[in-house]
């Protein structure tokens, strides 16, 4: 009596789909990639591509977002002291603030981040229905009582209202932070900020239901504190989570000064 010739299992093939599971579909071929070669996987984009579509997984797609910045006003404007120079070589020396919305089945809801450049971690960040001054001051106020930054740390943000106001900056003032902003209609001196809001909303929110303001809250929680700053590996810091980039660099200063 013949046997049935046994199919070899797709180790691959599993590997690829625990991955892409792990990351809440949200990974392409490069963050696969790099994923396996931390687990001492070598393959190449196009192997994994191949994998990907032969199981169907479809990392999701980019969209274009809506801006939030309300510049029409006659508050006084910082000078642009980043200048888009988002090499930093240590924490807590450059920040970026910015302002995003979400859209619930309960109406909008508007979230504050201020992440800091060395690693490009969330280091405080606000939750609100209204996109008022107090939003990003809570997100500041929070990021400095978590870090307690040296003075002459710089905070960036956009030339809105909200980062023009008197009682924001004069919470600067307060914690001994520079100030600094964008110019007029130049996104990209502040992209590392909108890029965090864009990934977060490909990653997390697209492509699903709206869900109530208590729902999404869970959701910006989740994606913020679990996945983005400790689990999600970031290209600009060779594939590690903020978290662990910047623990891998108090370590090496530790070894030296041994």
């Amino acid at each position: 009596m013949r046997h049935p010739k046994c199919e070899k299992p797709d180790v691959l093939g599993q590997k690829i789909k625990r991955t892409f599971a792990a990351s809440r579909g949200t990974y392409g071929t490069r963050r696969i990639k790099a994923a396996l070669k931390k687990e001492g996987i070598a393959s190449s984009r196009s192997t994994i591509a191949k994998k990907m579509k032969q199981y169907g997984l479809v990392a999701r797609a980019r969209r274009k977002t809506r801006m939030t910045t309300n510049s029409n006003h006659k508050l006084p404007v910082a000078p642009n002291l980043l200048n888009q120079d988002f090499a930093v070589q240590k924490p807590n020396q450059v920040w970026v603030t910015d302002i995003s919305y979400f859209q619930t089945t309960q109406g909008w809801m508007y979230l504050a981040v201020v992440l800091d450049l060395f690693n490009r971690q969330i280091v405080g960040w606000s939750l609100d229905v209204r996109m008022k001054k107090e939003l990003i001051m809570d997100a500041l106020t929070k990021a400095y009582e978590t870090r307690r930054p040296s003075d002459g740390l710089i905070c960036h943000s956009d030339r809105g209202s909200q980062y023009c106001s008197h009682e924001y900056q004069q919470l600067l003032k307060d914690y001994n932070i520079r100030c600094s902003m964008s110019r007029k209609a130049q996104c990209l001196d502040n992209a590392c900020a909108e890029t965090f809001f864009h990934s977060m909303k490909v990653e997390w929110f697209y492509g699903k239901p709206l869900q109530s303001k208590y729902f999404t809250q869970k959701s910006i929680i989740e994606y913020i504190e679990v996945f983005y700053n400790r689990q999600r590996l970031h290209s600009t810091l060779g594939y590690l989570p903020p978290c662990q980039f910047e623990a891998n660099y108090h370590f090496s200063r530790f070894r030296l000064s041994a």
